[in-house]
């Protein structure tokens, strides 16, 4: 059986790390098919706020992989939930930075519309403390974020705090408050959260361990897999490397902790219903 493997969430970076061809080809070796490959921040390239060119440079990465490597990619084009954290940091007032940031989601949304990328994304709230008033502004995005990816018929990769079924539950009632289905809305960076019960119907993308993945498939074989890859060279190790969908996915076949109709299922009919890639 032909199994495409996706890594549903992989960074790439030629400022800061290796870049798209070498991590394409690296993914590649080891049995990966398709990257799915969300914008880093602005600052990541010293241009702080600059959102557009966060999202073409991705665009420019995944078209030289497509185009120079034997991988499949895809963009997913956002603002990270740390952009309007730096925003209000910086010193905008809370109504500029609402305006900046919902002004750069509209974009993102543009850029869906016209094909150029599959999901809006990672866009969410922090996974570290900040005021009330920033909380209510990011969970307001997120419902503004939902609310365009219903209308360009889109997901949305989700980037939160460390999340279990309370969380599952209150970004379900998000999607249902905007109108996208919950299907739509992926859980990036997931625990083994694959029951219905536990994910009230979002779809989760869990993170590549062998604790994650061999818990979330005891209980179901509907999710995503990733690497949250950093690409970033001062943080070398950071989350988990490119090489670990493929190698994970290939490793639980083999030892028949995952069956090949479920490897098939995660990779190929899962992407096929949240994203409609074939």
């Amino acid at each position: 059986m032909d199994i495409p493997i996706t890594d549903n969430h992989i960074h790439v970076d030629p400022y800061n790390g290796e870049g798209p061809l070498k991590i394409a080809q690296t993914f590649h070796r080891s049995g990966g098919k398709r990257m799915i490959i969300p914008n880093k921040p602005s600052w990541t390239f010293g241009e702080p706020f600059n959102f557009q060119k966060a999202m073409h440079l991705v665009l420019d990465y995944v078209k030289k992989i497509n185009t120079e490597s034997e991988v499949e990619a895809y963009a997913v084009v956002g603002l990270h939930p740390a952009e309007l954290s730096r925003l209000l940091e910086s010193g905008k007032n809370i109504n500029t930075a609402r305006d900046m940031v919902k002004k750069g989601l509209d974009y993102a949304q543009k850029l869906v519309l016209e094909g150029e990328a599959v999901a809006i994304g990672e866009i969410g709230r922090p996974h570290y403390e900040v005021s009330p008033e920033e909380w209510d502004l990011q969970n307001e995005i997120m419902i503004y974020t939902m609310k365009l990816a219903r209308d360009a018929g889109c997901p949305v990769q989700l980037h939160t705090e460390t999340s279990q079924e309370p969380q599952f539950k209150e970004f379900a009632l998000m999607a249902d408050k905007a109108g996208l289905k919950r299907y739509k809305l992926i859980k990036h960076f997931s625990g083994p959260y694959t029951d219905e019960i536990e994910n009230h119907g979002l779809t989760p993308s869990l993170i590549a361990t062998r604790d994650v993945v061999s818990k979330g498939i005891k209980k179901s074989n509907y999710f995503l897999m990733e690497t949250d890859y950093l690409d970033d060279a001062s943080r070398p190790g950071a989350v988990l490397g490119p090489k670990t969908v493929p190698r994970r996915t290939l490793e639980f076949i083999k030892k028949g902790l995952i069956s090949e109709d479920d490897a098939y299922k995660i990779h190929s009919e899962n992407i096929k219903k949240v994203y409609g890639i074939e």
